[in-house]
C-alpha cells in the first residue's frame, strides 16, 4: 500500500480555502517553519497545551520563547496564542507506567493523543474549521501515528483534522535556520523528565557534555 503524502494533502486543503485553524504548538523552534509555510494560507490561532513539559520553569521558558517568536516573526505577527492549562499531573498519571519507553513508544503516543484531544476540544469551543499540530516537524516524532490519531479524534469530535508532515521539503532544516536567526532556545529533549533522562544517557554514551 502506498503511503499517504500528508504534506500534499495539507497543501491541497489550504489551496482550496483559507480555513480557521487551531494549531497546537510545543515550542518556538517547531512552530517556526510551520508558521512560515502556512501562516498566509489559514486564519491561525496557536494552542499551547503541553502538560508533559516538566518542570514548570522549562514550560514557562518555552512558552515565553514562543510568544517572543510570534511577535518578532513577520509572517506570524498578530497570531493569538491560547494558553492551555498546565496540568502535569495528567501526564504523569499514565506516563509513570512507562518510564523506560523510548521516544515514539507507548508513553509518547499516549502523550500526543492527549494533547491532540485537548486541541480538538478547544478548536470546537472556538469554532475553528480545523485543528492540527506542529509535532510532525520533528524527525523524532512519528508523523504516521500523529495523523492517524488526528483523523480518529476528528471522527470522535466532529472537528476536521488538517493532516501534515511539516518536516517534508526540508522543514526541519528550515526550523534550525530560523532558530539561529531569531536566537531561539532549542531544547534537546521533548520536555518530559523521561525523555530528558534518555537524552542524558545518550550523551554519556556518545561522550558529549
Amino acid at each position: 500500500m502506498q503511503k499517504r503524502n500528508y504534506e500534499t494533502e495539507m497543501q491541497e486543503i489550504l489551496n482550496q480555502q483559507k480555513p480557521s485553524l487551531l494549531l497546537h504548538a510545543c515550542c518556538a523552534p517547531c512552530s517556526s517553519a510551520c508558521l512560515e509555510k502556512i501562516a498566509q494560507k489559514a486564519e491561525i490561532k496557536i494552542y499551547f497545551y503541553n502538560p508533559n513539559i516538566i518542570p514548570e520553569q522549562e514550560y514557562q521558558y518555552r512558552l515565553s520563547e514562543l510568544k517572543r517568536f510570534v511577535q518578532e516573526f513577520p509572517p506570524a505577527c498578530g497570531i493569538e496564542i491560547i494558553e492551555g492549562d498546565y496540568e502535569p499531573e495528567k501526564f504523569l498519571a499514565f506516563a509513570q507506567e512507562f518510564p523506560d519507553e523510548p521516544e515514539r513508544g507507548i508513553r509518547c503516543q499516549k502523550c500526543i493523543a492527549m494533547r491532540l484531544e485537548k486541541t480538538a476540544q478547544k478548536a470546537l469551543a472556538i469554532q475553528a474549521d480545523y485543528f492540527a499540530t506542529t509535532l510532525t516537524l520533528s524527525p523524532h516524532k512519528d508523523a504516521e501515528f500523529i495523523n492517524t490519531a488526528g483523523f480518529q479524534i476528528a471522527e470522535q469530535t466532529g472537528i476536521a483534522w488538517l493532516p501534515s508532515d511539516f518536516k517534508k521539503k526540508e522543514g526541519y532544516k528550515r526550523s534550525i535556520e530560523l532558530s539561529r536567526e531569531y536566537c531561539l532556545y532549542r531544547q534537546d529533549f521533548c520536555g518530559c523528565p523521561f525523555s530528558k533522562k534518555n537524552r542524558e544517557l545518550e550523551k554519556l554514551q556518545e561522550g558529549t557534555p
